[in-house]
C-alpha cells in the first residue's frame, strides 16, 4: 500500500539512493528514433483521449539559428514522454533530456537522454557542461525540468535550481545567444472518461552573449514559467480552448458512442 506522506521527497534520487552513477551521453541512431517515436507517441494514445497543444507559433518565430532551450514542470512521470513528442512529432527535432538514475532505464540513451548525478553540484557538473555542448547542434532541442525534482501538480511558488540559468548563461557565451521556452502542461478530465494532455508553449526569451546574475535570472524564468501555467490553467477552469490544435484525438468508446446516440433521441411525454 503507499503512502501518501511518501510520495515526494525533496531530495534527489541520486542522493536519497547515495549511488555514484557515471555520466552517460545520448546515444541517438536513426533506427532507435524511429522505435521511440513510435513507442512513446503510442504510450500517449494507450494512456489518453486526445493531446491538444497551443503556442507553437512562438515557437516558428523564433531566430532558427540560435540554440533552444524549452523548460517545463515536472509533476509525474509523464512529463518526459510529452516532452519527448513535442520536440519530435510537433517540432521536427530531437530531444535532449536530463535525466536521473538513467541507469535504470539505460535505453532511455537511444532516445535522446542523459543522465545527470545530482549527489552534489560537483557531481551533477558533467551533465550541465554537456548540456551547453549539445545546444551547438541545432537539430536538438534541450528539454529540462528546471525544479529539479518531481513535485505535486499545480505545486506553487515554481521555484527552480540553478542549473538552467548556468546553462543558458554559457551556452549564450559560447554561441552569441541562447533562446529559451516556458512549456506549460497539464493532465486534464475534460467531458470524457479518459484524460487530456494540454500543452501550452510561452513566448520566446532570448538571452544575449554576457555575463548575468544566476540568482535573479533564475527567479525570472521561474516566475515567467507560475505565470505561464496559471494562465493555462485559468484559460481551462473557464472552458476557454481558443487556439488549441490536436495532435491526436482518440474515436470514443463504443459505450460512449451509445451514450451519444441517446442523447440525440427524443421520447414523447417524457419531459426530456
Amino acid at each position: 500500500m503507499i503512502n501518501l506522506e511518501d510520495l515526494y521527497s525533496e531530495v534527489p534520487p541520486t542522493k536519497l539512493r547515495n549511488i555514484d552513477e557515471k555520466f552517460c551521453p545520448a546515444k541517438t541512431s536513426p533506427f532507435w528514433l524511429w522505435v521511440a517515436d513510435r513507442f512513446f507517441y503510442g504510450m500517449l494514445e494507450d494512456r489518453f483521449y486526445a493531446f491538444r497543444y497551443k503556442g507553437i507559433e512562438n515557437y516558428k518565430r523564433r531566430n532558427p539559428d540560435t540554440p533552444i532551450i524549452m523548460f517545463a514542470p515536472h509533476s509525474n512521470w509523464w512529463d518526459g514522454i510529452v516532452g519527448y513528442n513535442i520536440c519530435n512529432r510537433l517540432l521536427k527535432k530531437e530531444i535532449r533530456l536530463m535525466v536521473e538514475e538513467l541507469n535504470r532505464f539505460p535505453l532511455l540513451r537511444r532516445g535522446g537522454a542523459f543522465n545527470v548525478n545530482k549527489k552534489s553540484p560537483q557531481a551533477s557538473m558533467e551533465a550541465l557542461k554537456y548540456s551547453v555542448e549539445i545546444l551547438g547542434d541545432l537539430n536538438n532541442i534541450l528539454y529540462i525540468f528546471p525544479q529539479g525534482i518531481i513535485k505535486p501538480p499545480n505545486f506553487r511558488p515554481i521555484e527552480f535550481q540553478s542549473g538552467l540559468a548556468y546553462i543558458a548563461e554559457k551556452a549564450s557565451k559560447k554561441y552569441g545567444k541562447v533562446a529559451l521556452m516556458p512549456i506549460a502542461v497539464n493532465y486534464m478530465f475534460l467531458r470524457d472518461n479518459r484524460p487530456e494532455v494540454l500543452v501550452e508553449m510561452g513566448e520566446i526569451i532570448e538571452l544575449n552573449s554576457g555575463k548575468i546574475d544566476r540568482k535573479e535570472f533564475t527567479n525570472y524564468l521561474g516566475d515567467t514559467l507560475e505565470k505561464l501555467c496559471d494562465k493555462q490553467f485559468y484559460d481551462v477552469s473557464h472552458g476557454n480552448f481558443k487556439g488549441y490544435d490536436t495532435l491526436f484525438q482518440q474515436k470514443l468508446k463504443w459505450y460512449r458512442r451509445i451514450e451519444q446516440r441517446l442523447k440525440r433521441i427524443e421520447v414523447k411525454g417524457s419531459g426530456v
